[in-house]
């Protein structure tokens, strides 16, 4: 098992330096850096990618309908040069609330977009021939009739440092993940409860794998939770409640809430329905109290050692292959060097 942790761009370029570098030397493996509606991540990979030497640096995610399919590929190229082959390029759709309320653009077929940017990354880096592809939602160059009628097929200029850059993606709905399993090189779910995660993604998981090609590596499975190590931190759990209130409870519309299906899916029907009402209707508090308890406890790494080792030894045996941990404790980073000490 690997280690991973997400960091994001701040004001003060040199405190971020500081920073991930002290993760990277604590023993971290992968360092993400995400997007929703805030500073784009970009900017914060290129820099990761100057400042860090060892670390996989990955998207966590760029969303697949703020960028055209030949530009996420042109961008994974630009970044795995920067990094010297270090780059993943972690794609997710993200929801309707911020493509269509923030970007402007339409939220349709996820899954079917999802796996024709996948095929179009592939065909950019390969290098092969010009590009040609003819999907039902991306025709490039643009069919007959459409646009100026000028396009031509082209190949990237530029000689990619690798001919297939590792692809994650961030899915949850059963179609989306069996299509991950079969596809990708790694899989990006959120708020994944090992405990339970098998009721939720199972099948998905077994139908994708059934499928994938051999000449794919085995599926990587990045998942994890707040981390703090030592006696006595336990309330630190009840800090996680407003995230997790706002993405079972707010983060989509009621009728398409992809976190509070994946809520309902561990068990908490009632549970699910009382913190989207509640928060939906702005008690924001009220909703934070109604996460069930143990699956708070069970979402986060914050304990003494024992615990801590337990829930490590369950994100395992759930096929978690990078631990993703937020250090939140009073230890900082030094509870990932004790973390990275027990991985070995």
């Amino acid at each position: 098992m690997k280690l991973g942790a997400s960091v994001g761009m701040r004001d003060d370029p040199a405190g971020l330096t500081r920073h991930v570098r002290r993760l990277e030397a604590a023993g971290v493996d992968y360092l993400w850096a995400g997007e929703a509606y805030t500073a784009d991540a970009v900017s914060t990979l290129g820099f990761l990618a100057a400042v860090t030497s060892t670390a996989q640096i990955g998207s966590s995610i760029l969303p697949i309908y703020t960028r055209t399919p030949s530009l996420l590929a042109m961008t994974a190229v630009g970044l795995d040069k920067l990094s010297q082959g270090r780059f993943v390029l972690g794609l997710g759709a993200s929801g309707p609330q911020v493509i269509e309320g923030f970007h402007g653009v339409p939220y349709d077929s996820p899954v079917r977009r999802t796996r024709e940017i996948v095929d179009i990354c592939h065909k950019v880096w390969a290098r092969e021939e010009r590009l040609v592809h003819e999907g039902a939602s991306y025709q490039v160059p643009l069919a007959p009739g459409e646009g100026t009628g000028l396009g031509k097929p082209l190949k990237i200029m530029d000689h990619p440092l690798r001919p297939r850059i590792p692809i994650h993606i961030a899915s949850l709905g059963p179609r989306s993940v069996e299509m991950t399993a079969e596809l990708a090189e790694g899989w990006l779910p959120l708020y994944f409860w090992p405990d339970r995660a098998g009721d939720v993604w199972g099948d998905a998981l077994a139908a994708g794998r059934a499928r994938r090609a051999p000449d794919l590596p085995a599926l990587e499975v990045v998942a994890g939770g707040p981390l703090a190590i030592g006696d006595g931190v336990e309330g630190l759990r009840d800090h996680y409640r407003p995230t997790l209130a706002l993405y079972f409870g707010g983060m989509g519309a009621r009728d398409r809430n992809f976190y509070n299906d994946v809520l309902r899916g561990y068990g908490y029907e009632r549970e699910a329905a009382e913190i989207q009402d509640a928060y939906l209707a702005g008690r924001k508090d009220e909703a934070a109290g109604l996460v069930p308890r143990d699956l708070v406890d069970g979402l986060s790494l914050v304990g003494d050692a024992g615990f801590v080792k337990d829930r490590v030894a369950a994100y395992r045996d759930a096929g978690v292959t990078v631990l993703n941990v937020t250090p939140v404790g009073p230890n900082g980073v030094r509870d990932i060097e004790t973390l990275a000490g027990w991985l070995g």
